[in-house]
């Protein structure tokens, strides 16, 4: 185990500083484009205008409709995307590491299904924007919290690993069901196309005052994953190891179901129901800098949040109408997961 253990970490230190640089500079370049593409052509110098001009108040003369397309549209658009990518993956690199299965991924125990279900039901009931992501929100959490107690009722005191996966699977059945349900009663001139267009994922409709409801419970739950993160690599030896190494197992596990419940939760009530980033990326991740979750999660951050703004791109312009997120994603997600199955744990270990 002290020999694993010092592989994990001379591994993941003889890597993380270049890569994590190369993709903090990618990342910040990609930025940069993105505020550059959509309907209204602009050049990166317009947009470095637009900043200096917002940020430092200097007198640089930007237009007024470049103010205008960079502050009220793009801005919200491209920090919702940074965001939402780097939440689903840091939940979904945490879930592989807490369940020990390289096949899990952030919708796990029930939130995705219970945070669509919850924005069903507001559309469904004709309510704004603001409630329909704050019934998204709270109802990711309580399918999260059903999926805990069940399972501890179920297990009764012993590993609840599997009680938890399994029970899982049956909550995410069950919220799947009521979004069937809403969206069978639902008007179909009116409510089922605005149900269905939000739970195929987008961030067309993010606004600047939509922000603070996805940053707030995305770095309340990010930060612990980032400052435990050692902690989890103790839990990928089993229980028995972790305790010895002095890890509290319980509440390391309990801490990170409920921070990866809160970013996927938040994300989910942000943007829809974005498939595939919280199994897809933490792989690319392994792949690039290991398993060790010291440098894991915090390259999964990165690579979550770089992939999600080029989805986001390639969404609004590669077509005269926007495509959803999920359809993308599905698109190369799935042909991914392929690829993984055919290399079996080569990628895992």
């Amino acid at each position: 185990m002290k020999l694993e253990g010092k592989r994990l970490g001379k591994a993941g230190g003889r890597k993380a500083l270049p890569i994590i640089t190369v993709l903090v500079v990618v990342l910040v370049a990609a930025v940069l484009v993105s505020f550059t593409l959509g309907r209204y052509d602009m050049t990166v110098l317009d947009v470095l205008k637009v900043a200096a001009n917002q940020m430092f108040g200097m007198q640089t003369f930007p237009e007024s409709t470049h103010i205008t397309v960079v502050t009220q549209v793009r801005f919200p658009r491209v920090i919702a995307a940074l965001v939402i990518g780097a939440a689903l993956a840091a939940a979904g690199a945490s879930y592989q590491g807490l369940f020990k299965n390289p096949m899990v991924s952030p919708d796990l125990l029930g939130a995705s299904a219970g945070a669509g279900f919850g924005a069903s039901f507001a559309l469904l009931m004709g309510g704004n924007m603001y409630v329909v992501q704050l019934s998204a929100f709270v109802c990711g959490i309580v399918a999260v919290l059903l999926t805990y107690f069940v399972s501890t009722a179920v297990s009764k005191g012993e590993s609840m690993t599997l009680t938890l996966v399994l029970t899982g699977m049956v909550v995410t059945a069950l919220f799947q069901a009521f979004i069937t349900m809403t969206k069978y009663v639902a008007d179909p001139d009116d409510k089922l196309p605005s149900i269905t267009y939000w739970l195929m994922g987008g961030l067309s409709s993010m606004r600047i005052e939509d922000l603070p409801m996805l940053l707030v419970p995305v770095v309340v739950g990010i930060v612990p994953m980032l400052l435990f993160r050692n902690q989890l690599n103790a839990l990928s030896f089993g229980d028995e190891e972790a305790r010895a190494l002095g890890v509290n197992t319980k509440f390391i596990r309990g801490l990170f179901i409920f921070c990866a419940t809160l970013v996927t939760a938040a994300s989910v009530a942000a943007a829809g129901m974005v498939g595939w980033v919280g199994l897809v990326i933490p792989h690319l991740a392994r792949m690039i800098v290991g398993p060790n979750h010291k440098v894991l999660l915090p390259a999964s951050l990165l690579l979550g949040a770089l992939y999600i703004l080029i989805i986001d791109d390639l969404c609004r312009c590669l077509f005269a109408i926007e495509l959803p997120l999920s359809v993308l994603t599905a698109i190369i997600g799935a042909p991914f997961f392929i690829y993984l199955l055919t290399r079996g744990r080569k990628t895992w270990t």
